[in-house]
């Protein structure tokens, strides 16, 4: 059975970093798509950060591009998400998901919406204070 599994948010003031980490079980993470999520009070879950398994660049939503990195953990299945320079309105739960498949693309287009990612994680969350 997959199961995906986050730790690493907290309480932290603008300007700092935080690491999140993702652990997926019960598959092989390294031919999967496997990014992160967030979701802030009062809005829309949305895709962050996605790694596939192909030869594509890893995609990063446009307010977080230059602050928010992922790299892979020496353990196969373990997937980080460096944030630097966080803002208040970085502040939400994050989410780990994983597609049953190893594309994060669809027709050349990046696969966004949180229907197309089968397994979750039960969130981290992520609090940013001015």
């Amino acid at each position: 059975q997959v199961q995906v599994a986050e730790s690493g948010g907290g309480s932290v003031q603008a300007g700092r970093s935080l690491r999140l980490s993702c652990s997926v079980s019960g598959y092989d993470r390294g031919s999967q798509c496997v990014g992160w999520f967030r979701q802030a009070p009062g809005k829309e879950r949305e895709a962050v950060a996605l790694r596939g398994n192909d030869d594509v660049r890893d995609f990063y939503a446009d307010s977080v591009k230059g602050r928010f990195a992922l790299s892979q953990g020496s353990a196969e299945n373990t997937l980080y998400l460096q944030m630097n320079s966080l803002q208040p309105e970085d502040t939400a739960m994050y989410y780990c998901a994983a597609r049953e498949y190893s594309n994060c693309r669809l027709r050349g287009r990046w696969v966004l919406r949180e229907t197309e990612y089968k397994y979750w994680g039960q969130g981290t969350q992520v609090t940013v204070s001015s």
